[in-house]
């Protein structure tokens, strides 16, 4: 049996992590706030750009597909998976590698394209193939992170690197739920629903050309999807972290309760031992 001085420097202990935990619990919670209204305010623009995308490519002659358009036999295809860099945020990032791995396990035609640290070890440790690295900011993303990354998936794309490309993220629904996702990033043809069809067969006017815009617009898309996904994924990180922190410092808690009370009936035995000792002692004496 443990003695009281274990248990006192046990609750100490348990007092000190109970105190990180909700320390860590509150400024994920306020950097929530921020990220999820980012993440909201960018919807509506990528929805607006990918109904844009939608019209020009519509209009387009056969011979004025885009290279980021262009549909080809599947040979390699490669996977932006985008997590974290750092762990306490409970099953945020294995979740998310539960989602990309039965697509990959096993191929030796797929490459990773890997943005945080989190998925990056993981895949390394088991002889992966990663093409592309990019860490450092999978809690506060950039717009010119997004750039970068788009600039160098468009290369390889055109290259023949890669004859597709899927983007693999954390959608945020709530701060309680956040849901892995998978959509096709490249070619940048997507599937439009009845609605965008139906917006898509208006009349319009390009000017210089269709063939201009969509020259302009196709990398602006790719920068504006893999920037949503950047901010869907801090806001899911930051809102999975401070699930995980506010569920450790309720068992903080719960496990100091447990030792104040083990820590009683462990001083309660040992004051009712001396007595029995003193009382012995006493009656040995007569």
């Amino acid at each position: 049996m443990p003695s009281t001085q274990d248990i006192r420097r046990r609750i100490k202990s348990v007092k000190s992590i109970q105190q990180i935990t909700k320390a860590m619990e509150m400024v994920a919670a306020a950097r929530l706030r921020r990220a999820q209204e980012r993440a909201n305010s960018s919807r509506p623009y990528t929805q607006k750009i990918r109904e844009a995308l939608l019209h020009v490519a519509s209009n387009l002659k056969d011979d004025d597909v885009h290279p980021l358009l262009e549909v080809r036999d599947v040979k390699r295809t490669g996977y932006l998976v985008l997590s974290s860099d750092k762990g306490l945020a409970g099953a945020y990032a294995s979740n998310l590698i539960k989602e990309v791995l039965p697509a990959v396990r096993g191929k030796d035609n797929v490459g990773l394209i890997t943005v945080g640290r989190k998925p990056r070890d993981y895949f390394r440790r088991r002889q992966y193939q990663i093409d592309h690295e990019y860490t450092g900011f999978s809690e506060k993303p950039a717009y010119e992170n997004a750039v970068v990354i788009a600039r160098d998936l468009a290369n390889d794309f055109i290259a023949g690197k890669y004859d597709e490309i899927y983007l693999v993220y954390t959608r945020f629904v709530s701060p309680i739920v956040q849901k892995p996702a998978t959509i096709k990033l490249l070619p940048a043809t997507g599937q439009a629903n009845e609605q965008e069809k139906a917006v898509s067969h208006s009349e319009y006017i390009f000017e210089p050309s269709a063939t201009e815009v969509l020259n302009l617009l196709v990398p602006k898309y790719l920068e504006t999807v893999i920037y949503g996904a950047l901010l869907q994924s801090a806001a899911s990180e930051l809102g999975a972290r401070m699930t995980a922190m506010g569920s450790a410092t309720t068992n903080a808690q719960d496990l100091i309760a447990k030792l104040v009370l083990n820590y009683n009936k462990v001083r309660q035995a040992t004051i009712t031992r001396e007595i029995s000792e003193i009382v012995g002692g006493a009656e040995a004496l007569k």
